[in-house]
């Protein structure tokens, strides 16, 4: 079911997931802005929750990736 993920480049992962943490790097980047707000109880608007999901799924997917690739067996 996840061989889908195996298959897809390394690289390619780190350095979408990389770009989705840090974007946009002025003033601020988006996933630490809706970090703070979930934080602070203030993340309400679905667009909000959308945004976060957006830029937190890459980092999700290359720790999954991580994961299968290093784990024993």
């Amino acid at each position: 079911m996840m061989a889908w993920l195996d298959k897809f480049p390394l690289i390619l992962l780190i350095v979408i997931a990389v770009w989705m943490g840090i974007a946009p790097v002025v003033p601020e980047s988006h996933l630490i802005e809706k970090l703070r707000m979930l934080s602070q109880g203030t993340l309400t608007k679905p667009l909000d929750i959308f945004d976060l999901c957006l830029h937190t799924a890459p980092i999700v997917l290359l720790l999954m990736r991580l994961w299968r690739q290093l784990r024993p067996g």
